[in-house]
């Protein structure tokens, strides 16, 4: 038989979580959910939870055997409330565990607010349970300890930004959520319009055109922390739906961008994990980063870097490594320390997944004994190369050496790849530090092989380098730009740039990526003329507020730091979007469907 349901609203005294032995003898009115309740006949024991915690209620037959009877009926999730008073917990029964360990409440009256059918999975073993039933029952899952920490570090996170903003002068202004499609980069999502037949809004991939209008109309530092809404394949750290911390700043320069951004995430760190981040962050150029580390988002947390071996290779009777050279290619390796321990099995494991993954050709390698290289490719070292190779790597007895040729993408894919795989096989990676990086210089275009044109690197608005500008028409593979990244343990957070804020500059960088004239009115029009109306210097970023609690929560994955994702076919289970529409909805706004 169902309980008795008390309808209207409950005046709570406190919540579950903040009673402690300072309340003792209080009469308290607290409310929650069933967390957990053990029936041991006389008495019977209820963790009851709220937002802010647990506390254990007690029921007893003979305090209220009309309240026992009740408690006897409730199950978990039930939502209840009850009038009791604060007491301490027998000796020997303290539980260390509970922030409210020491008391519990001795009830005196029950009110049931609402029952609950049987949870699809246990609220306190929500981690365990296959993600597509978490976010089908997300309600359930967002009750879990682990999932209200991250929600609650959302919330953290996003009041010390914006106090920190604020108290730099910063003004935060909202920006459309329909506006133009201008297609770069992702495929954007588009609503139909009814009152425009045949024509269609955009969601916005970012603020980033409005933003520099922002500028543009004079209110040189804005900020928002922005939804943003991009059709692209999904992963780990991607979602249909994301937002960033988008911030844009007139009349600076990069270093202007760096100081401002570094500031926030050190007042971010130690407010809300009290942890101190040093600055300045380390800075290194793109080629750098790709030269040491393989990767334009190098974790730094450990010190593996690759090493150049043109000038080895040059030394040893190798001719696989002398014809990829002359085919302009590459050579690079990575000592691994004490790598040697590793089976050839390992190492073919290794090689087939940059084989896989980088359409790399193969992975040469050797272990270093105590004078000598043992391996496939140990009879290409003469004495001569040998000794090189020892002091190229600094190499040591029990090492293993890894070498990857070709072009110079596969190269680079292939052992920051294997470098990572190193770390972890050495377990070096510090999982409780955080290390922040900026990696600038970024080429501004890069060669697209399948179309025969050039493209953006970045997008269409970063200013280049200005000793770079004339190569722009002549050379634009070697035009790099005043662009950054800030990454964070090898995870981008953020991409920003100083812009351009000329329109014949604007113009030639269409130019290159094959916009014509008539193409760029068409799409970009109202950004051009406004760059005609006095537009400042300016430049901004947009950190990645999703990746960043990510990293602070230690999760695997946006979605956990997201209060309702979608999955990584991009839909919801929670409410089973997307999904059709009526007919009636598709004949208003002009549509008629084709699902051939």
């Amino acid at each position: 038989m169902e309980p008795n349901v008390t309808y209207g609203a409950v005046k709570r005294t406190h919540s579950c979580g903040e009673l402690t032995s300072e309340h003792l003898g209080q009469e308290v009115i607290i409310a929650g959910w069933v967390h957990k309740w053990r029936d041991l006949g006389n008495l019977i024991f209820i963790d009851l939870r709220d937002r802010r915690g647990l506390a254990q209620i007690v029921f007893s037959a003979d305090d209220s055997q009309a309240n026992h009877e009740l408690a006897s009926k409730l199950r978990n999730e039930f939502v209840i409330a009850v009038r009791g008073t604060v007491k301490p917990r027998p000796e020997g029964m303290i539980n260390p565990d509970m922030e409210t360990g020491e008391i519990e409440v001795e009830v005196h009256e029950l009110n049931i607010l609402n029952t609950s059918k049987t949870p699809p999975f246990p609220v306190s073993q929500a981690s365990t349970v296959n993600e597509e039933t978490r976010l089908k029952y997300r309600y359930v899952d967002l009750r879990s300890e682990r999932m209200k920490k991250n929600i609650m570090l959302r919330h953290h996170v996003s009041r010390v930004t914006r106090e920190y903003l604020q108290a730099h002068d910063f003004v935060e202004i909202e920006t459309p959520m329909l506006m133009k499609s201008t297609p770069e980069g992702a495929r954007d999502y588009i609503v139909p319009s009814r009152i425009h037949p045949g024509h269609f809004y955009a969601l916005p991939q970012s603020p980033q055109l409005y933003k520099q209008l922002l500028m543009m109309s004079g209110f040189e530092r804005y900020f928002q922390i922005a939804r943003c809404l991009r059709d692209e394949d999904l992963r780990g750290d991607k979602q249909p739906e994301h937002t960033q911390i988008d911030i844009e700043m007139s009349f600076v320069t990069q270093d202007d961008v760096f100081n401002m951004v570094e500031g926030l995430f050190v007042d971010i760190f130690r407010q809300v994990m009290d942890i101190d981040i040093p600055k300045p962050f380390v800075r290194i150029p793109y080629q750098q980063a790709l030269d040491r580390y393989g990767i334009d988002k190098p974790d730094i947390r450990f010190d593996l870097e690759l090493t150049d071996a043109t000038t080895l290779v040059q030394k040893m009777d190798f001719k696989l490594f002398h014809r990829v050279l002359d085919e302009k290619g590459i050579v690079k390796g990575l000592r691994v320390p004490g790598g040697s321990k590793l089976s050839r099995k390992d190492i073919e494991t290794w090689e087939n997944d940059i084989k896989t993954y980088y359409d790399a050709k193969g992975l040469a390698w050797v272990k270093v004994d105590a004078q000598k290289f043992r391996g496939p490719i140990a009879k290409f070292f003469d004495q001569e190369a040998l000794d090189l190779a020892y002091k190229t790597f600094e190499a040591e007895e029990g090492d293993l050496l890894l070498f990857v040729a070709g072009k110079p993408k596969v190269v680079y894919q292939s052992l920051a790849d294997l470098r990572l795989k190193t770390a972890r096989y050495l377990n070096c990676i510090p999982p409780n530090e955080f290390r922040f990086l900026w990696v600038t210089d970024f080429p501004i275009f890069e060669w697209d092989d399948e179309n025969d044109k050039w493209e953006a690197a970045h997008h269409l608005f970063s200013m280049p380098k200005l000793e770079h500008l004339e190569l722009l028409e002549t050379d634009p593979g070697h035009v790099h730009g005043q662009v950054y990244d800030l990454v964070l343990n090898g995870v981008e957070l953020a991409s920003g740039s100083i812009r351009i804020h000329n329109r014949a500059l604007q113009e030639r960088i269409f130019n290159v990526v094959g916009i014509t004239p008539e193409d760029a009115q068409r799409r970009f029009g109202f950004f051009l003329n406004a760059l005609e109306y006095g537009a400042p210097p300016h430049g901004g970023i947009a950190p990645g507020l999703d990746r960043i609690l990510m990293l602070m929560a230690h999760e695997n994955t946006i979605r956990d730091v997201i209060p309702f994702p979608k999955t990584l076919n991009a839909a919801s289970p929670l409410d089973d979007c997307p999904s059709p529409v009526d007919d009636v909805q598709l004949k208003e706004t002009h549509i008629r469907l084709d699902l051939t």
